[in-house]
């Protein structure tokens, strides 16, 4: 794995001494058994003292979901879930979501009764009609002329948005999993932070991934960092809220990629923890496979620059959905295989599972605003040197 090592530390030391860079990274690589690169360069805040480690804490944003999908098959396979009845069983507040058809010409929201209810699966999917702000023009419409509040406020005010088609026709990027998340809650009796200590962080041995920063985890803080239009950096004052009013499924987690790489390792390994099963090989191989049908997810536009450029992976290549993944329909040229699962979070977190080599990865910045160039093209190749190593013949 000495090659391996190499050409990741190379990839990493180039993001942060390039220009633009990269204040700091940290990064992972894991097969089913254990991780096959771990490391770091730059530093936790610009121009700071303290290097960036694997062990960085940082806030992982949408990196989030998949550990909510996951609470929710968990709620499947106990039988208290049914993925495809009313969601609002659980989470009675769905009930009250309308329907945005446009607005008048003093700029009143039109809202109609969607004809479809709302259910689980679509939560997971996207298809529900929830969008964010920074990915559509009418939702920034809304917090700019009406107040909606940022989903980043982790309030339930936030999430009382409008949904902006009839569920289950349309895939649109969203507050989709932070409501899945509301379904947990209302089928456990518990807050999400709860569920996953108990059933998914605690097995697996993520003892850094809540929602919030304990006092002994801020010395290995990493601050959000903002991109200016010349490309410079700064540190900016920015937490995801420690105390939140809710556990947001979609965004609320702090996490590091050691911590992360253990949840790729579970999925590598059909379900299965260190000590026990988390999820069973088959909810796994079913979630892991394409639930959008026909539907192909699209490119997400960045309506608020200052939080997303434009973003699309491996654009002109079809891509899909699966519980709750993006999936590339075709092999990506990094080297991941057709089928394999990725996404990634609002600062420039990125990461993939491939269950048919066995192989996945993490990588972890802090800038704002979204799909940015420096980042994206230093986790690809990431992904590309660890699919390098892949073939490379075994020494005789």
């Amino acid at each position: 794995m000495s090659d391996l090592s190499a050409a990741a530390d190379q990839v990493l030391r180039g993001v942060t001494e390039s220009t633009p860079r990269v204040p700091g990274v940290s990064a992972v690589i894991t097969d089913r058994d254990g991780n096959l690169y771990e490391g770091a360069a730059g530093e936790r805040v610009l121009g700071g003292a303290d290097p960036m480690t694997p062990d960085t804490v940082c806030a992982i944003f949408s990196t989030t979901k998949a550990l909510t999908g996951t609470a929710c098959l968990q709620l499947v396979e106990s039988g208290d879930l049914d993925l495809d009845a009313p969601a609002s069983r659980y989470a009675p507040k769905l009930g009250e979501a309308q329907v945005l058809e446009g607005f008048e010409a003093d700029g009143t929201p039109q809202l109609r009764s969607p004809r479809t209810e709302i259910t689980t699966r679509m939560l997971l999917l996207h298809t529900a009609g929830f969008g964010y702000d920074f990915f559509n023009e009418n939702y920034n419409r809304l917090a700019q002329e009406h107040g909606q509040p940022s989903v980043i406020t982790a309030t339930h005010e936030s999430l009382q948005t409008p949904l902006l088609f009839e569920p289950g026709t349309q895939w649109e990027y969203g507050s989709n999993i932070d409501w899945a998340g509301q379904v947990v809650e209302g089928i456990t009796g518990k807050r999400l932070g709860e569920v996953f200590a108990e059933r998914i962080c605690g097995p697996l041995g993520m003892h850094d991934t809540a929602f919030g920063i304990r006092d002994d985890q801020r010395s290995r803080l990493a601050k959000i960092h903002q991109r200016g239009d010349d490309g410079s950096l700064e540190p900016l004052d920015l937490e995801l809220p420690s105390d939140p009013e809710v556990h947001m499924g979609g965004h609320g987690l702090y996490s590091t990629v050691l911590d992360y790489a253990k949840f790729i390792r579970m999925w590598l390994n059909d379900g299965r923890g260190p000590d026990g099963p988390i999820l069973s090989p088959e909810t796994v191989a079913d979630a892991a496979s394409n639930h959008l049908g026909t539907m192909k997810i699209k490119m997400l536009p960045g309506v608020i620059p200052t939080l997303s450029n434009d973003a699309e992976f491996f654009p002109g290549m079809p891509k899909s959905w699966a519980l709750t993944f993006m999936v590339n329909d075709e092999d990506a040229p990094t080297g991941r295989p057709a089928g394999a699962l990725a996404w990634a979070g609002l600062a420039n977190l990125f990461y993939w599972i491939d269950r048919r080599n066995g192989i996945g990865g993490f990588w972890a910045t802090q800038i704002l605003p979204f799909a940015d160039p420096t980042s994206v093209v230093g986790y690809l190749d990431l992904e590309t040197a660890a699919y390098a190593n892949l073939r490379q013949p075994a020494a005789a």
